[in-house]
C-alpha cells in the first residue's frame, strides 16, 4: 500500500498557509477590522467562547470597532477579555455597546507588528518543510516496499519540492502584503 499522497501533502501545505493568513489577519495595520477580535475567548455561562459568539463585532468607522453585546450580564467579561487581549485598545462601555477607538499607530509598535509578521511567516515556512519532509519520507518508504524504482522516486521527490517552493512563495507573498500594510507603504 503506497503511503505517498500528493493531494494529502499539498492539502496539509495549503493549511500552514491558511494557518498564516488568519494570523496575519488579526494583525492590526492601522484601519478597523473585526478579525482584530477574532482570537479573543470570553469566559461565559462557566465555558470560553468566542467573542463572535456573545456580541456583534462591527466596523462603523474607519478607527472604530463595536461590539454590540447581547446578554447585559456578560458586558463586565467582555470587556476584561478585550483588555487582557493586549491589542493596545482602550474599550468605551455605553450600556451593551461597547466601543473600540483604534489609537494612530506609533512608528516603534508598526515596526513590533512587521516583526511578528516575519515571525508568523517563519512558523508556516516551518510547517511547510514539515510536511515536505513528511513526504519524502512516505515516497522513501513506497521505494524501499518496492511500489516504484528509484527514478519514479526522485520525480516525485522533485514534485514535492516543487510544491514546497510555490507554498514558500505564497507565504513570502502574504507577509510581504502585510508588512507593507502595517509600515504604511
Amino acid at each position: 500500500m503506497a503511503q505517498y499522497d500528493k493531494s494529502d501533502i499539498s492539502r496539509r501545505m495549503d493549511g500552514a498557509l491558511e494557518n498564516l493568513k488568519g494570523d496575519l489577519s488579526g494583525l492590526r495595520t492601522g484601519r478597523a477590522s473585526t478579525a482584530l477580535l477574532d482570537p479573543i475567548q470570553v469566559e461565559v455561562y462557566g465555558a470560553n467562547m468566542p467573542l463572535n459568539q456573545v456580541a456583534t463585532v462591527s466596523v462603523p468607522e474607519p478607527r472604530l470597532i463595536s461590539v454590540q453585546v447581547w446578554d447585559k450580564s456578560n458586558i463586565g467579561n467582555v470587556e476584561k477579555a478585550i483588555r487582557a487581549a493586549g491589542l493596545g485598545v482602550n474599550p468605551v462601555v455605553d450600556g451593551q455597546l461597547i466601543r473600540l477607538p483604534l489609537p494612530d499607530l506609533t512608528e516603534e509598535r508598526r515596526k513590533e507588528l512587521a516583526k511578528l509578521v516575519g515571525q508568523y511567516a517563519e512558523k508556516a515556512k516551518v510547517a511547510v518543510r514539515n510536511v515536505r519532509r513528511d513526504g519524502n519520507d512516505a515516497i522513501k518508504a513506497d521505494e524501499k516496499a518496492g511500489e516504484f524504482g528509484e527514478d519514479e522516486r526522485k520525480r516525485l521527490e522533485a514534485e514535492v519540492q516543487k510544491l514546497t517552493d510555490d507554498k514558500i512563495a505564497d507565504i513570502d507573498k502574504a507577509a510581504d502584503t502585510k508588512e507593507k500594510e502595517i509600515l504604511g507603504q
